[in-house]
């Protein structure tokens, strides 16, 4: 069982970190992402506008958490939720928590999930700071889930 979701408003943190609690699953991750004031040769960032090709992110989420299914077949539930829009610091962006009956399998899956979504998820970031706002100096080129 997944939840997949993009959304313009404040991640469900603790609903979605609770939700992936079973009782076959001892092993429970969540990663946060949030907005931070630097990033990549950057001081006094003060908010982040993400923006995606709406049409395209929730299929390559879905194909992402059927990968880690492939991957990790015992996984017991996982979200992968990212956020659209203006955000302040301290404002979670991205979530992504897994559960298994592992601690070692949770963390190995959540781990992949959160690198490969920055990769292969049409979702980019733009910072503003105190002198004028650009795209995200650390952005990658999207590629495709099947390129590694």
């Amino acid at each position: 069982m997944d939840w997949i979701g993009l959304d313009d408003g404040p991640l469900p943190v603790a609903e979605a970190a609770s939700w992936v609690i079973r009782p076959d699953c001892g092993g429970v991750v969540t990663f946060i992402g949030t907005v931070r004031d630097h990033s990549e040769g950057r001081e006094g960032v003060t908010f982040l506008e993400y923006e995606a090709y709406r049409d395209q992110v929730v299929p390559k989420l879905a194909a992402l958490a059927a990968e880690a299914r492939r991957r990790w077949p015992e996984l017991g539930r996982l979200a992968l939720l990212h956020r659209l829009g203006s955000m302040g610091l301290g404002e979670a962006s991205v979530l992504v928590a897994a559960s298994a009956p592992h601690r070692g399998q949770a963390f190995d899956a959540a781990r992949w999930c959160i690198d490969t979504l920055k990769t292969t998820v049409p979702i980019w970031k733009r910072e503003s700071w105190s002198d004028g706002s650009d795209w995200a100096a650390g952005a990658s080129e999207v590629r495709e889930l099947s390129d590694g």
